[in-house]
């Protein structure tokens, strides 16, 4: 029902020793296919470069595991920067890193077909900067840690443009809607799939960013009560894997006993939709959660 998480392949990273990735990467990670990305010069984050800046945001730090061997941690979110340290010397999985906020380069880092923008401030077990890529996670960016720096995301700016983006999609292939698909990329730039066609309405960065992401990034949206829901807010559901986690944009309610709502979709098997649902209300599916979209300013 959902998408692939937002790595995508592209540059190549020194920041793994060459050869000693593990198929451990392949069994753990999923990936989409390549997304061209203009005026990304290869070799990673070369000319960007982040220090620790003074008024970074801090946030009660998280352990994630990495994956490889030999990842190179840096004195900036430069990876020409250099180095402090290496990550999993001992063999695959064996080490894990603690990061209390993230930086977006801007820049493509990628090893194989893992691809991310966003390089990790580590606390432990050295102190640095390491790329995202190296942590065993299925989404670009750690879930949970604040962002620092990088292009800011260029959202809706009312919740009147996002529907109204939302509905382009249902006769933007030919006067009919626009296909699913985990592993496309629409005339736009943005992913055939549920959360690929949210970040279209929202004016998020191309190809869009996943559904956990959505649902976990507090600088692109915040929980909210169902009795709050508005037009252009989401109802997420970002547990289990691709083929479960969905979300879905909120229109209207339907009656004033708020039993059903109309929302717009990009489901599997059918395409871009506009529908009454229930997600996320008694007698529905309980795993949909509501948020809104921060750039809706309220």
């Amino acid at each position: 029902m959902d998408e692939h998480g937002t790595r995508q392949a592209g540059e190549a990273t020194h920041s793994v020793e060459p050869g000693r990735a593990t198929a451990r990467r392949t069994l753990l990670r999923r990936v989409v296919p390549a997304v061209a990305a203009a005026g990304l010069a290869a070799g990673g984050a070369a000319g960007v470069a982040h220090g620790a800046a003074p008024g970074a945001r801090k946030a009660a730090a998280a352990d994630f595991p990495t994956w490889g061997t030999r990842w190179v941690v840096h004195t900036t979110a430069d990876t020409h920067s250099p180095t402090v340290g290496m990550i999993d010397t001992a063999g695959p999985g064996r080490d894990r890193i603690t990061a209390d906020y993230q930086v977006d380069t801007g820049r493509r880092i990628c090893e194989g077909s893992a691809c991310s923008t966003f390089v990790a401030h580590l606390t432990r077990p050295v102190s640095g900067y390491l790329t995202v890529v190296a942590v065993d996670i299925p989404q670009d960016r750690l879930p949970g840690i604040p962002v620092q720096g990088g292009p800011p995301p260029q959202q809706g700016t009312s919740r009147q443009e996002t529907l109204a983006r939302a509905a382009t999609w249902l006769t933007a292939d030919n006067g009919t809607q626009v296909p699913y698909s985990q592993a496309k990329v629409w005339k736009d730039g943005y992913r055939q799939d549920c959360s690929g066609y949210v970040s279209m309405a929202l004016k998020l960065p191309t190809p869009g960013t996943n559904t956990v992401g959505l649902a976990t990034d507090r600088s692109l949206t915040r929980p909210l009560s169902p009795g709050e829901l508005r037009g252009g807010d989401l109802l997420i559901d970002a547990t289990g894997d691709n083929n479960n986690r969905h979300v879905v944009i909120f229109e209207k309610w339907n009656n004033a006993a708020h039993s059903s709502y109309t929302a717009f979709e990009q489901r599997g098997g059918h395409g871009t939709d506009h529908r009454s649902l229930t997600y996320g209300l008694p007698g529905g599916d309980s795993e949909f959660k509501p948020y809104r979209p921060v750039a809706f300013g309220d």
